[in-house]
């Protein structure tokens, strides 16, 4: 038996921890897009990413996206000083806001798939770059727009039997290695 996940209920948790974290931590207003869902969305080709992984009954990741420039107005908010160029603490202040974001997906959603437990946040940041995971699940994603910069929320979850790996030729699927 395949369980399934209600896309609505995805979209409305993010979108309600995202409002919080922007209006309660930053102070700043923030509108949801038009939520959309991808196969191995390959992110930004610049910019910053965060990515935060879940564990529980199901598994998976939620990840933040933004411009350099937007991430350097949500560490001013957060440190309340002015930055204009991503340094250290501009990389830990968007990993801070994807782990207050995920995080607060996370309380709502447990409620319909139970217990799940977070990673450390991943922040990359540079140019020419993508993330991915070897999985062909579907993220949603929700655009978030706070004045002209956008934010991305995106959300891959599956249930915890289900692999979200693809095996390479020549390497042992670690589903079937027993020791």
């Amino acid at each position: 038996m395949t369980q399934t996940i209600d896309q609505g209920k995805i979209v409305q948790a993010v979108c309600a921890a995202t409002t919080e974290v922007f209006t309660t931590m930053l102070g700043m207003e923030i509108q949801a897009g038009e939520p959309y869902v991808e196969t191995n969305t390959p992110g930004p080709s610049d910019g910053v990413a965060s990515l935060v992984g879940m564990a529980g009954t199901w598994t998976g990741t939620g990840s933040i996206y933004c411009s350099a420039a937007f991430a350097c107005k949500i560490c001013s908010q957060f440190l309340m000083a002015e930055y204009h160029s991503v340094d250290e603490e501009v990389l830990d202040a968007v990993a801070e806001l994807a782990n207050m974001i995920i995080g607060n997906f996370k309380n709502i959603i447990e409620q319909d798939l139970g217990p799940l437990m977070l990673s450390i946040p991943t922040v990359v940041f540079g140019r020419n770059f993508s993330t991915r995971n070897l999985s062909k699940h579907e993220w949603t994603v929700v655009p978030f727009q706070c004045g002209d910069e956008r934010l991305d929320v995106q959300v891959c979850l599956v249930p915890s039997g289900e692999k979200m790996h693809a095996v390479r030729p020549g390497y042992s699927d670690p589903y079937s290695v027993h020791c």
